[in-house]
């Protein structure tokens, strides 16, 4: 056997296991649930790139949601039937990736937009935040390592 070979297949198999055990703590971190294996298995030859666009959709869509929702709590008097609006669009986004703990803070946010408290939804916001942007930069980490398995020639490995 060919050593280049060898070696290229060795690291495939590095990338692959490491794929393997990020996206398994994602799991295990709550940071996705069953929802985003669902995305994965919508991906195929015809639609190489499904995955990649889903998440890119969801970050920008997030971003937009997030700088409203800031914009409305600045505001005075605030908008709370408005910062529910925008918190009950993110949930929903959320919730069609599989973003489960920025799901579980929307829940929280809500309850405070509802009961217009400033102080809360403030929080809430700040938590909301730090959530999306790990579970960002964690999808982003996830789709790097698919990339550098299939530019290695592997293939990307399905969870079940």
């Amino acid at each position: 056997m060919n050593i280049r070979f060898k070696s290229r297949n060795m690291e495939v198999l590095r990338l692959q296991q490491q794929l393997i055990e990020l996206t398994n703590s994602l799991f295990q971190e709550g940071f996705l649930d069953d929802q985003f294996t669902q995305i994965q298995m919508l991906q195929d030859e015809g639609n190489p790139d499904f995955v990649q666009e889903v998440v890119g959709l969801f970050a920008e869509d997030s971003e937009r949601i997030l700088s409203e929702l800031t914009k409305a709590l600045e505001m005075e008097p605030v908008d709370f039937k408005k910062v529910d609006a925008y918190v009950h669009q993110f949930k929903g986004s959320s919730s069609s990736i599989g973003a489960q703990r920025v799901k579980a803070v929307c829940v929280d946010f809500r309850a405070y937009a509802e009961t217009e408290n400033k102080e809360g939804c403030l929080q809430a916001l700040q938590q909301i935040k730090q959530e999306f942007f790990a579970v960002k930069s964690k999808l982003e980490a996830l789709l790097q390592l698919e990339q550098q398995i299939l530019a290695a020639g592997g293939s990307v490995p399905m969870m079940e």
